[in-house]
């Protein structure tokens, strides 16, 4: 009996795989030019997953007879994976509009963070707010990043710095990622700012002997999901030794190391995440020689974020360098108070452009490695056949349109496709 299948996408003008022989992640010359399929089409079945992908004359041959869900018509259209947005802090409170005009005028990030503005100020707003607020403002970010073309975001806590505001964070990431239709990434950053009236060795040992335990005891009884573990490691921050600390006790309990680290000074964070066997360390616009060399060989992913250089007016991370060494770069938007945008084709577009990454290595960016750097490239990220139907569809001829244009990316998305469900049409 012929099964009914959830969605074709019919005789589409290109299908980016990004990969065709499951890797996990590209590196090197991988990366100087994606599988691309032209005049392919692309089946998802009820499950979800990719069923087939290939000429549309055969895809139409070996699927006649059988029903969809829905087709759509993807002639002179380009067909992509989901984006995946591998850093953000999308759950707060307090928006710090104000602080931008504080910044063009000639203000640092630290000069703010000392006066008791950045994290402290949005730390006070989200401790103030209610779940359902908190949840209600995340819910329409999400959306937002959902119609820039990603479907599975890194979702930080960060701004309680106290376990009762951490925890109302973390249930609040929990709740979308039950109700809503993006895939999401949950990090526990209790460690992003030592908060106020504590020493940072106070703080780490809040974290180590409170914070880690009730978390440990709350994902035991399957009431948080919580993957990865995130420590603000810098100077004025937490330092090498209380930041190792804090991240062996979260990989002890399994949790995937991913943090922040060499952002504004450089402090061997890369050569302390090789050692620790990280997952990913993102920022790195002051990582050393030896850290990206460290990185490289522990497939460490570095995950890089062109907003923040650009709206800090910061050194930019060094891309090339990275890529020439074999390093696993991925993209992030750090959406946040601080830097405000929810558009992985804008950051890939700045990655090209200030960071001087190719196009094709901003979409492997933005794909298969932003998902490697979430411990999920066996699932997402790529168009092959098995893994999660996350599709978008753009109203181009070239799939390099996509990153071309600044800001057109509202124009050119028709669809937003999760699991082979349409999330955002058009």
């Amino acid at each position: 009996m012929a099964t009914g299948h959830r969605l074709l996408l019919e005789n589409a003008r290109q299908v980016v795989l990004v990969c065709a022989r499951g890797e996990r992640f590209l590196t090197g010359p991988a990366l100087r030019s994606l599988a691309v399929l032209e005049g392919a089409s692309l089946v998802v079945g009820s499950d979800g997953l990719i069923k087939a992908i290939g000429p549309a004359d055969v895809i139409q041959r070996q699927f006649s007879g059988e029903t969809f869900e829905e087709r759509i018509d993807c002639s002179g259209k380009c067909v992509l994976p989901g984006l995946v947005d591998a850093h953000t802090h999308p759950v707060w409170a307090g928006e710090r509009v104000h602080e931008f005009a504080m910044k063009l005028a000639g203000a640092t990030y630290m000069d703010i963070h000392q006066a008791g503005g950045g994290i402290n100020f949005t730390v006070e707003h989200t401790r103030q707010a209610s779940e359902e607020e908190l949840f209600c403002s995340f819910r329409q970010r999400l959306q937002c990043m959902m119609r820039a073309g990603t479907t599975l975001v890194e979702c930080k806590s960060g701004y309680g710095l106290n376990l009762e505001t951490e925890l109302k964070m973390l249930r609040v990431i929990e709740r979308a990622r039950r109700e809503l239709p993006l895939d999401l990434s949950a990090t526990y950053c209790g460690a992003h700012s030592v908060p106020k009236g504590k020493t940072v060795i106070e703080a780490t040992d809040d974290i180590i002997n409170n914070h880690l335990p009730r978390l440990r005891e709350l994902s035991r009884h399957g009431d948080l999901h919580i993957d990865n573990i995130d420590v603000f490691c810098e100077k004025g921050v937490f330092d090498l030794d209380t930041t190792r600390r804090i991240l062996e006790g979260g990989k002890k309990m399994g949790l995937q190391i991913n943090f922040h680290g060499d952002e504004l000074h450089p402090m061997k964070a890369a050569e302390l995440g090789a050692e620790l066997g990280a997952q990913a360390i993102s920022h790195l616009e002051e990582v050393s020689d030896e850290g990206i060399a460290a990185m490289a060989a522990a497939k460490c992913t570095a995950v890089l974020l062109p907003t923040t250089a650009y709206m800090l007016r910061l050194k930019q991370p060094r891309a090339r360098k990275m890529l020439e060494e074999g390093v696993i770069v991925a993209l992030g938007s750090d959406f946040n108070p601080n830097a405000y945008c929810f558009s992985m084709p804008m950051v890939m577009h700045l990655a090209c452009v200030n960071m001087r990454m190719s196009m094709p290595e901003a979409l492997a960016a933005a794909t298969i490695n932003a998902a490697y750097a979430l411990g999920k490239s066996h699932t997402h990220g790529s168009l092959e056949v098995g893994k999660q139907g996350d599709v978008v569809i753009i109203n181009a001829s070239r799939w390099e349109h996509l990153i071309y244009q600044f800001g057109g990316h509202h124009e050119l998305i028709d669809y937003v496709i999760a699991k082979g469900k349409v999330i955002y049409k058009k």
